[in-house]
């Protein structure tokens, strides 16, 4: 409310009478409509490694996200808005968070918690580790820390909610006319693979049989003599 007692105080230079100065306050849209959304963010409720562990404890009394409006962590993503990666994303797994993703409503957010989540971590260019999750899907917050401490997690989302206040409703992408397209969802084999680099993929793979091809000649040229 800190926020409506300042504009209460700027609006005295509106022609206001005086006895409702106290009672009226005069603000923007925008403000008012951010105001709702960043004290009512709900998380979606999952983890993947030992990052959520201090997300469970950010949640609990001591630290207790309810000052914020945050406590309520949903279970479905189509009940969610912010979506916290906490901990080392796999290659397995990330298919199920861009499914997630996808099925969470406008206005979304991502928060990467932690190195593994951010870039990696020590498990960088690791074999079936994702190299940080925005290679997929937008990250809005990153929250250092291998883990990061409840401490940090709280800065991270006060730092998504400065991020709130400062949007605006006329350049909001999910009141644009335009239609918004889905992430495609990685596809998991022997490797992870986008969806968004098939035709590089596809070009680099039409350029490799004629090298390997003439690499045959060549060795079956030298089995033959």
């Amino acid at each position: 409310m800190s926020d409506m007692k300042q504009e209460n105080i700027n609006s005295t230079r509106f022609d206001i009478p005086p006895e409702l100065q106290n009672q009226v306050a005069i603000t923007t849209l925008d403000k008012i409509y951010n105001w709702g959304r960043r004290s009512s963010v709900w998380p979606l409720m999952f983890g993947l490694a030992c990052c959520a562990m201090e997300m469970i404890c950010t949640a609990a009394s001591r630290y207790d996200l309810a000052r914020f409006g945050m406590e309520i962590m949903r279970p479905s993503p189509r009940q969610a808005d912010l979506m916290i990666v906490s901990g080392t994303v796999t290659k397995k797994m990330i298919p199920q968070i861009v499914r997630l993703y996808n099925q969470m409503p406008e206005p979304k957010y991502v928060l990467a918690m932690g190195a593994c989540a951010s870039g990696g971590g020590p498990f960088k260019e690791g074999y079936n580790v994702v190299s940080g999750v925005d290679r997929y899907i937008p990250v809005d917050v990153y929250v250092p820390g291998c883990p990061p401490t409840p401490q940090a997690l709280l800065h991270g989302l006060i730092t998504l909610q400065r991020k709130i206040d400062a949007q605006s409703i006329k350049d909001a992408r999910w009141y644009r006319k335009e239609e918004i397209a889905e992430i495609p969802i990685p596809i998991y084999g022997p490797d992870i693979i986008d969806p968004r680099q098939i035709e590089i993929i596809k070009q680099q793979t039409r350029r490799q049989p004629g090298a390997n091809g003439s690499r045959r000649s060549r060795s079956a040229g030298i089995v033959g003599r």
